[in-house]
C-alpha cells in the first residue's frame, strides 16, 4: 500500500502546475468528491481522499460517526459490515438485529478492520467494476483527514475544501450522544466554524439542521439534504421541504440544499422539475447526489447527463463519484 499511496501523491504533485484556486467563485460550480474518489478506491480512506484531491475536487465529502470512545469517524453509515472485514475480526460484537454498529466500537478496535470496496447484504460488491485488489485500506477520522486535506492545501497553495455530513443525529441522540456537538467541537478546534471557510456541513435531518444554527450558534454554512420520506433517513417530512414553503423554511438556515438527482427531473422525459429554479428563487444553492460514471440513466451518456445538470438545469455544484469526469467536462464547457 505504501507504494500505492506514494504513487497517489506523486499525481498529486502535478497540481503546482495548476493556478491556485479561489475560495469562492459565484458562478462557478462546484466538483464535490462524493465519499473520496470512490469511483476508484474504496470509500472515505485516505487514499480516495487524496486521490479526489489530485484528481481536482473543489470539495471533499467526509460521513461522520461517532465511536465507543466518542472519536468521529468518516464512515457512510452507522453499520460496519458493508465497507469492512468486522464480521472476521470481531464476529461476536453484532446486536441482536445482526449489524454491527461504529459505537460499540473503539477507535483503536476500529484501526484494526480492513476496508474494502461497498458490498450488498449478500457479499457481493455493489460497483462490480471498481477496485478489485486485495490492498489493506483502513478507516480515518475526522481529524486524520482535515489534516490531510488542509497540509496538501498548505503545500499547494489551493483551497480544496471539506464537506463533512452530520449522519442519523437522531438515532446517535437515542443512543445518548450528542453527533452534532461533537462535530462543532472539532470544527471549532481547527477554527472552521466560519461561514468564510471552505466547509460545507450537511445533514439530512431538518431538525437538526434547525438546532445547529439556532441551538449551538453555528457559523458553518449548512447544506440541507432531501431525501424521500420512504427512506426513512431521518424523522424530517421531505414532501414538505420540497414545496416553495419548504424551501422558505430551509432558507431561513442553510445556505443550500442537496436534493436527490431524480428529484429534479423526470429521468424518462428529461423533463425539469422546476425544483432548482424553485430553490434559487429562495435564495438556495443546490449541490445534487450523485453523479456515477457506472450508474447513469438508461438513456443518457455522460455528456447528456452533465448537459442536462449544469446547462439545462443549473445547479451549482454536484456529488460525484468519479472527480475527473466532472472537472473535465467544466474545464471543457461554456455554461453560459
Amino acid at each position: 500500500m505504501k507504494y500505492y499511496f506514494l504513487g497517489i501523491l506523486i499525481l498529486v504533485s502535478s497540481c503546482q502546475m495548476i493556478p491556485p484556486k479561489p475560495l469562492i467563485i459565484a458562478d462557478k460550480p462546484l466538483v464535490i468528491a462524493h465519499r473520496g474518489a470512490s469511483g476508484y478506491l474504496p470509500e472515505h480512506t485516505l487514499e480516495s481522499v487524496t486521490l479526489a484531491y489530485a484528481l481536482g475536487a473543489d470539495f471533499i465529502e467526509q460521513d461522520l460517526v461517532v465511536t465507543k470512545d466518542s472519536k468521529l469517524i468518516v464512515l457512510h453509515g452507522i453499520q460496519l459490515e458493508a465497507v469492512t472485514d468486522v464480521e472476521q475480526v470481531f464476529p461476536s460484537r453484532k446486536r441482536e438485529d445482526g449489524h454491527y454498529y461504529v459505537l460499540d466500537f473503539t477507535l483503536s478496535e476500529l484501526k484494526t478492520l480492513s476496508v474494502h470496496e461497498r458490498q450488498d447484504a449478500k457479499g457481493k460488491q455493489v460497483f462490480p467494476n471498481r477496485y478489485q485488489g486485495n490492498d489493506t485500506f483502513h478507516i480515518a477520522t475526522f481529524e486524520e483527514q482535515i489534516e490531510l486535506i488542509q497540509q496538501l492545501n498548505r503545500q499547494f497553495n489551493k483551497t480544496t475544501g471539506l464537506y463533512p455530513e452530520i449522519k442519523s443525529p437522531a438515532w446517535h441522540k437515542d443512543q445518548g450522544v450528542d453527533i452534532s456537538q461533537l462535530v462543532l467541537a472539532v470544527l471549532r478546534k481547527h477554527k472552521l466554524d466560519d461561514a468564510d471557510k471552505a466547509v460545507y456541513l450537511q445533514c439530512f435531518d431538518f431538525a437538526e439542521i434547525q438546532r445547529l444554527r439556532n441551538d449551538l450558534d453555528a457559523k458553518v454554512k449548512l447544506i440541507q439534504l432531501i431525501g424521500e420520506n420512504d427512506w426513512l433517513e431521518s424523522p424530517s417530512n421531505y414532501d414538505f421541504l420540497k414545496t416553495p414553503e419548504g424551501l422558505k423554511a430551509i432558507a431561513k438556515v442553510t445556505q443550500g440544499i442537496g436534493p436527490w438527482i431524480p428529484q429534479l427531473m423526470d429521468l424518462k422525459t428529461m423533463q425539469p422539475s422546476g425544483f432548482v429554479k424553485q430553490a434559487h428563487i429562495a435564495g438556495l444553492k443546490v449541490h445534487p447526489y450523485t453523479f456515477r460514471n457506472d450508474a447513469l440513466p438508461d438513456n443518457l451518456d455522460t455528456q447528456q447527463t452533465l448537459q442536462l445538470l449544469f446547462k439545462d438545469l443549473k445547479v451549482d455544484g454536484l456529488f460525484t463519484d468519479f472527480t475527473d469526469t466532472v472537472v473535465n467536462y467544466l474545464s471543457n464547457t461554456e455554461l453560459q
